[in-house]
Order: C-alpha cells, then sequence, then structure tokens
C-alpha cells in the first residue's frame, strides 16, 4: 500500500522514472552484475562460501573466519524467521519494475541486506579496515533499486547484521 512505512521513499523513485540514477541499465542489461549481487546474499550461501574459502587459505585467523561465515548464516536465519512473523508484503506500484526473482512475497527485513552486512562488518573486524564496509549501502541500494524492498527493509537488514557480526565475531574495533 502507498501508506506502508518507507513507501515515500518509494514514490520519490518511482517519480524519476527509469532515470534510477543510472541504475535502470544494470536491470535490463548487465546480468553479471546483478545476478552476482543476488547471489551473493541469496540464503547467505555466497558470503558462507567466502569466509570458508577464508578459513581454508588463512589458517592462522581460520576460526575467525569460521565465525563470519557463522555470522552471515545465523543472520540470515534470523532475517527469515522475522520475515514469518511480520509478513510484510514487497513493494507493488505500477511504475517499480521488479528486476530480480525472489524466494518468497516478504520484504521485512531484507535477508540480503542482513547476511551482506554481518559479512562484511565480521571481515572489517577481521582486518581492521573500514573498506568492506563500503559494500553494505551498495547491497541496500540495490535491492531497492531492483524493486524487491522498502528503505526500511534494508536498513533493519543491515542492523540485524552488523548486531549479529558483532556479538559472534571477535577483532578491530573501529572506535
Amino acid at each position: 500500500e502507498d501508506g506502508e512505512f518507507g513507501g515515500g521513499l518509494l514514490d520519490v523513485l518511482g517519480a524519476l522514472g527509469d532515470l534510477h540514477l543510472g541504475l535502470a541499465d544494470l536491470r535490463d542489461g548487465d546480468a553479471v552484475v546483478r545476478e552476482l549481487g543476488g547471489h551473493l546474499g541469496e540464503h547467505a550461501l555466497g558470503w558462507m562460501g567466502g569466509a570458508a574459502l577464508g578459513a581454508s587459505l588463512d589458517k592462522q585467523r581460520r576460526e575467525e573466519w569460521i565465525r563470519i561465515g557463522a555470522a552471515a548464516f545465523t543472520a540470515h536465519a534470523a532475517s527469515v524467521v522475522l520475515k514469518r512473523i511480520v509478513r510484510r508484503k514487497r513493494p507493488d506500484y505500477s511504475y517499480v519494475r521488479v528486476g530480480v526473482k525472489t524466494p518468497s512475497r516478504l520484504s521485512f527485513p531484507s535477508s540480503h541486506a542482513t547476511s551482506t552486512t554481518a559479512f562484511l562488518v565480521g571481515l572489517s573486524r577481521l582486518t581492521g579496515s573500514k573498506a568492506p564496509l563500503v559494500g553494505v549501502p551498495v547491497m541496500m541500494a540495490s535491492r531497492m533499486v531492483l524493486g524487491v524492498h522498502y528503505p526500511t527493509d534494508t536498513v533493519a537488514g543491515a542492523a540485524i547484521g552488523a548486531a549479529t557480526a558483532r556479538a559472534m565475531t571477535k577483532g578491530k574495533t573501529h572506535e
């Protein structure tokens, strides 16, 4: 419904038409980029695979890599449970073209934002670098541009992912 919390921003984005900040071409043409972002966050499989690779290559920090993968999985699982409780429907506006398939019609919170944030916050804590955190808003924005989430879905997902990573990983902080 138009009155959904977060729907106002979708109204603004819809008014921008096909501009979408130059990302409309991403939906129509660049399937490799679209699919890569989608598959990394899908069921947290890409992030768990990345953590498994890190654990196999970085033997000194194997335990921490395993914690990062577990954080991505746990955050994803939490988002799936919350989706079943909240039962918020995905955006359905005539001016929003959905650019990807989704496993359900439920949107809150964004599981992609949740698992991505958990992995990237864990990676940031492991490396002591803020650089991985750049990927968080990229994933959040991609879910809205693709027409499958409200802004509040991605913000909540990122908050859940960050909290999960902080609870499950050790490492350097940026305070």
